[in-house]
């Protein structure tokens, strides 16, 4: 087995293009070589800002030798027909071939040896095109030719146990040459191995190769400094993630801002640290309130601890802070109410109108949903009225991630009610899976009926979601409407046109949370329109069902309804109806059929009172009758009256049932 190490050294790489091209690298490679005939598992790669790197170190010599079958004309073909097989087959003659037969006569089959490959050989071939074939999102050209790449390459790696597989990309020939850190680096050496090249470059070349390593770095860095500070870092795994892939050899540096800045709004704050700067925030370990510092993540060692580069990025922070004061005073100076009429210029979509069109029909819902969820009609329809507002100011064109937040602030400086502030920034929730949910009654009302606009309107203009598209984000939509019902308990009446849609994102949201697919099924009709109902029948049936009753039942359901199914087939007509009680002879049938009565009136009754619980507990006792039915009872009884009556006694198993859920779509 041989190394492979193989490294595209360029100028620098988005950070967030990093971790997809190193995936993309080494599917591309892995493909490549097996589709040659290679096998290898022990693969790795990297990528950093200015360098992606694949190591294979089971990457075999050469690739085995091959038979290939090829099936050829008839045994009694003309002679003409069976030489050209031969040239075409690159055989002498039919000493390499034997006769198989099938169906249509005796023909000749060619039995051709492919010898392996030298993997160097492979590897001429199969890298130059990956690499004029790779994905990127966006790339660039540079010099006289077509290739393109995300930056001008510089190097490029490509060793074999340390021997040098020559190939040329874009001007550019393979060798054995890299570069470390751009300012701290030892400039150009010459690697022979894996092992090597990382040991220079973590080394003299001060590059740490692997992203992992380098995040790990960064936070254990972050946790030290902010220790030693007496403060808390604001978690941004996003950020995190970013500058990780900005720095080669990362150093955490503790920076301060100007105190005057403290009474912007910390949301503002944060995200122009976060957005413009790469910065993290801190707050004070005591207070939980935003500290007067930030954390930055250098890309060097400075000779004199990093002073010049905190200077320099604090006054830089400075200026973003300065101009983030004008917008939130300038933003201040008009009412949100005043804004309002600025939203007839905010086009929402060109079919359902502008944003201030919008504004008014969520406004309409919120009043008519306020009394199911027990909030203050005018408060929710002041709230719905307002709640796009904020998309007019400086403050939320400049940083469109704080519509809603900094409604909040504007009114309660409008001295707003503070529920309608809260509805304000609440009403864009939940935005996704890890979210909060609104809770308070107004923001609950605005925020389904901003969604349920979005909803129907789109669904007006048949702008629905397809396959894997969904423009306008209505799947997610509908999943924060379905996680503010359940999680509020809210009676929300579905419309018929959304019904099933809302019916999709429910199975959906329920299987994320570990509940079975078919046990939804069973549940879940047609006309069902109260998701809380659905969800609690499901909670508890899936508890039922867990228990040793619950399985047993299940168990004789299914028996009974293969029963029925099959005399079904065999009599080519349906065996529903009424029982007859006068023909019940045995025992077990008389008790099976008293037992079904007693459990089909009590679990409609617990249905009908919404007691899932109670519900079960009605259908659990059919366990004995049933198992008893089928020990002491002959179903096919010679007197085919008596069949058919015994057969509507199974049959009334599903529908005594019925009301609980559909046992024939659970699995068991």
């Amino acid at each position: 087995m041989a190394e492979l190490l193989f490294e595209i050294f360029s100028e620098e790489i988005p950070a967030r293009m990093q971790a997809k091209a190193a995936r993309d690298l080494g599917q591309n490679v892995q493909k490549a070589l097996t589709d040659t005939g290679f096998a290898c598992a022990d693969m790795q790669t990297f990528a950093g800002p200015r360098r992606l790197t694949l190591v294979i170190n089971d990457l075999p010599a050469s690739s085995p030798t091959s038979l290939e079958e090829r099936k050829g004309p008839r045994v009694d073909a003309p002679e003409q027909a069976i030489a050209g097989f031969l040239r075409g087959c690159g055989l002498a003659s039919l000493d390499d071939c034997e006769q198989r037969q099938d169906k249509k006569g005796t023909f000749w089959v060619a039995k051709i040896e492919k010898p392996g490959r030298e993997a160097t050989e492979v590897l001429t071939e199969i890298i130059p095109q990956i690499m004029a074939d790779f994905p990127w999102p966006k790339s660039m050209k540079w010099g006289s030719g077509s290739f393109r790449w995300v930056r001008p390459i510089h190097h490029i790696i490509c060793l074999l146990d340390g021997v040098v597989v020559p190939f040329e990309v874009a001007g550019i020939a393979s060798g054995n040459i890299t570069q470390g850190h751009r300012f701290m680096g030892q400039g150009s050496f010459h690697v022979s191995s894996f092992a090597d090249y990382r040991t220079q470059l973590e080394g003299a070349g001060h590059v740490v190769l692997a992203a992992a390593d380098r995040k790990a770095r960064i936070e254990s860095q972050i946790s030290d400094t902010c220790r030693k500070a007496q403060v808390e870092l604001v978690p941004d795994a996003p950020l995190l993630d970013e500058v990780t892939g900005l720095v080669e050899w990362p150093v955490v540096l503790l920076g301060k801002m100007d105190e005057a800045f403290l009474d912007l709004p910390p949301e503002v704050i944060t995200l122009s640290m976060a957005k413009h700067q790469k910065y993290f925030s801190v707050t004070h370990a005591k207070t939980g309130k935003l500290a007067p510092f930030f954390i930055v993540v250098a890309n060097i060692e400075a000779p004199d601890g990093g002073g010049a580069i905190l200077a320099g990025n604090q006054r830089v922070l400075t200026a973003r802070l300065a101009d983030a004061r004008h917008f939130w005073d300038m933003d201040r100076a008009q009412s949100l109410e005043s804004r309002v009429d600025a939203l007839k210029k905010v086009v929402f979509h060109q079919k359902l109108g502008s944003v201030y069109d919008k504004v008014k029909r969520v406004a309409a819902v919120a009043k008519q949903l306020a009394p199911l969820v027990g909030a203050d009609p005018k408060l929710a329809e002041r709230a719905a009225w307002l709640a796009k507002a904020d998309l007019t100011t400086q403050m939320v064109i400049e940083f469109t991630s704080l519509q809603g937040v900094m409604g909040r602030y504007y009114a309660l400086a409008d001295s707003e009610d503070t529920a309608v502030a809260n509805a304000i920034r609440d009403h864009y929730k939940p935005q996704g899976p890890t979210d909060d949910v609104p809770t308070d009654p107004v923001s609950v009302v605005v925020a389904l009926a901003d969604k349920l606009d979005t909803l129907v309107g789109f669904w007006a203009i048949n702008e629905k979601p397809t396959g894997s598209k969904d423009p306008y984000a209505l799947r997610r939509a509908a999943l924060g409407v379905i996680r503010i019902v359940l999680q509020n308990k809210v009676r929300l009446p579905l419309n018929d046109e959304l019904r099933s849609f809302f019916h999709d994102r429910l199975k959906v949201h329920l299987r994320e949370q570990s509940i079975r697919h078919d046990l939804i099924d069973a549940v879940l009709t047609d006309s069902a329109d109260d998701l809380v109902s659905i969800v609690a029948r499901v909670e508890a049936l899936s508890d039922f069902l867990g228990t040793a009753d619950g399985e047993q039942l299940l168990a004789g359901t299914k028996r009974a309804a293969n029963i029925v199914k099959a005399e079904q087939k065999k009599q080519n007509e349906a065996v529903f109806g009424e029982v007859d009680v006068s023909l019940l002879s045995e025992p077990s049938e008389k008790a099976l059929y008293v037992a079904l009565q007693t459990a089909s009136t009590e679990a409609a009754k617990a249905i009908d009172g919404e007691d899932y619980t109670a519900a079960m507990a009605a259908i659990a006792p059919l366990r004995g009758p049933i198992d008893e039915f089928f020990e002491g009872v002959m179903v096919n009884d010679p007197d085919p009256i008596v069949r058919q009556n015994r057969l509507r006694l199974l049959s009334g198993i599903r529908a005594a049932l019925a009301p609980v859920a559909d046992f024939d779509k659970i699995a068991g």
